[in-house]
């Protein structure tokens, strides 16, 4: 087992010892793609290729989704509930054995500091577990008809789904997609994305290992137009779930209305973080701090706002400039405060949202510029950024930067930064820091999102349920609501006397 910082280092000059698939997992194993095809995973702590995997296409899909389905058909749909939740639980306890060599596969493909991809991989084996215990807690109802009929409903899975799994969090955006899925009794066609294919691959040898029958977890791996589009566009899906920006989501989305697919859309955010003149200041600071430059903000639910009370503005944005500027950047392995951004055109994207502001004179608290590891000059690096005071209509207000940059806006009260709160078309999730309780839930009340956080940014777990409003996409998961995406209601009623 890896554990000493110094074992670890040796991974960003070669991977090899981690073993990394370089074949599609179908039919309870890795097998070449049919054409025969590969592309290149990099690193972007060091803007280098590290890994080679399967470049898939829609045979590939076709192959994956029929053993989807001839499992769903023979073997899974009739699986007891209680079985599958030991096979679930059993994979738990195998997601925490292998937490090393999941993380580091994930932080190199990721660019995540090792220790947020350790919190990854905890989080994803908490996840099996929960859903675990869910599996024969799936209970239908009784329906209060006159005497001479009985009438009650059921759940049942929907069928074979299929999971678009962004680059940013992938073993944990896998593992609250595949968990409900097939503790519902419903199997699993993942396409990772293909910045980030490792953990999805490694996630679904270990549920065959923990029992899982052949066909009930397969994983494609290749771009979004060979592998993707195929997919969620295949009429042997009966329900697709999606995380990425909301172009993609809008394009999925057309794909499943053509075969009158099911779907779960968790799409962008520009998440406000209201800090009011009575916070407590300093965990107020830390929250906001980690909820932007967490994993350098690339996060659909990064809090990328900061809507501060007047009274606390100026002491406020001063000690989080500081704050942000003494972050240390470097390369995952080597666990520096923030890590780098996942790819050149992710950092370019980001740095053009800079630049475009720049030109219409924003000013600048800290950072705002590209950079690379100190220690080798190499990588897709952006400094921890605040851009002071916007207007409400600014491209920095508006639009998802997916990057480590926090945009201030400057509330003259309460009522203020509710409005402010709710001035772009997005609604995934929100924060509140304010000492009294009852304006705290009156926010919560009225901001359009679809989770709301008080006095602590990222607040619970896999049981609270998770998705967004408006723009920010539709369906919920993770907690009970999460499991009720991969069910069908049944109802049935009967003539008696």
């Amino acid at each position: 087992m890896l554990t000493q910082p110094d074992s670890l280092l040796k991974y960003i000059e070669d991977a090899s010892g981690l073993r990394l698939p370089d074949g599609h997992f179908i039919d309870g194993g890795f097998r070449a793609p049919r054409a025969g095809r590969s592309m290149q995973s990099e690193d972007p702590g060091r803007g280098e290729a590290f890994a080679d995997f399967a470049r898939g296409d829609a045979d590939d899909v076709a192959d994956a989704v029929a053993s989807s389905r001839r499992a769903f058909n023979a073997v899974w749909r009739r699986t007891p509930p209680a079985e599958r939740g030991r096979i679930l639980a059993r994979t738990a306890d195998l997601i925490r054995r292998n937490t090393e060599r999941l993380a580091i596969a994930e932080c190199l493909d990721s660019g995540k500091p090792i220790a947020e991809a350790r919190g990854d991989v905890s989080g994803a084996a908490r996840t099996f577990e929960y859903y675990a215990g869910a599996c024969d807690k799936l209970e239908g109802h009784v329906f209060p008809l006159p005497s001479e009929y009985v009438g009650y409903s059921q759940f049942e899975p929907v069928g074979v789904t299929a999971h678009i799994i962004p680059w940013n969090f992938p073993i944990s955006t896998a593992a609250r997609g595949m968990a409900p899925a097939l503790a519902a009794g419903c199997t699993v066609v993942a396409k990772p994305a293909e910045q980030t294919p490792f953990t999805a691959l490694l996630l679904a040898e270990l549920l065959v290992e923990a029992g899982l029958p052949a066909g009930v977890c397969n994983v494609v791996t290749g771009t979004g137009i060979e592998v993707g589009a195929p997919l969620v566009a295949h009429t042997g899906i009966d329900h697709v779930t999606f995380t990425g920006s909301v172009a993609t989501g809008t394009s999925v989305m057309h794909a499943c209305a053509e075969n009158v697919t099911r779907s779960v859309m968790e799409l962008g955010g520009k998440s406000p973080v209201v800090v009011l003149n009575d916070c407590d200041f300093d965990s107020t600071l830390s929250n906001v701090a980690g909820a932007i430059f967490e994993h350098a903000g690339q996060i659909c639910s990064a809090g990328s706002r900061l809507v501060i009370e007047a009274g606390i503005h100026d002491r406020f944005v001063e000690a989080l400039g500081k704050k942000a500027s003494s972050i240390s950047l470097g390369h995952g392995l080597r666990s520096p405060g923030m890590g780098p951004v996942n790819s050149a055109l992710q950092r370019d994207k980001i740095i053009g949202f800079l630049d475009r502001a720049r030109e219409r004179g924003a000013e600048f608290v800290c950072g705002g510029h590209a950079s690379t590891d100190p220690e080798t000059g190499k990588g897709y690096f952006v400094e921890p950024t605040i851009v002071a005071d916007r207007p409400a209509d600014d491209e920095l207000v508006q639009e998802e930067i997916f990057g480590p940059v926090l945009t201030v806006q400057k509330a003259d009260d309460a009522e203020h930064a509710l409005h402010l709160a709710n001035c772009t078309r997005f609604g995934l999730v929100a924060g509140v820091f304010t000492g009294n309780f009852s304006r705290a839930h009156q926010l919560a009340r009225d901001i359009d999102a679809g989770q709301v956080y008080i006095n602590e940014y990222f607040a619970g777990g896999v049981e609270v349920p998770f998705g967004g409003n408006k723009q920010s996409g539709f369906g919920r998961e993770k907690g009970l609501e999460g499991l009720k995406s991969y069910c069908k209601v049944k109802s049935i009623a009967a003539r008696i006397g």
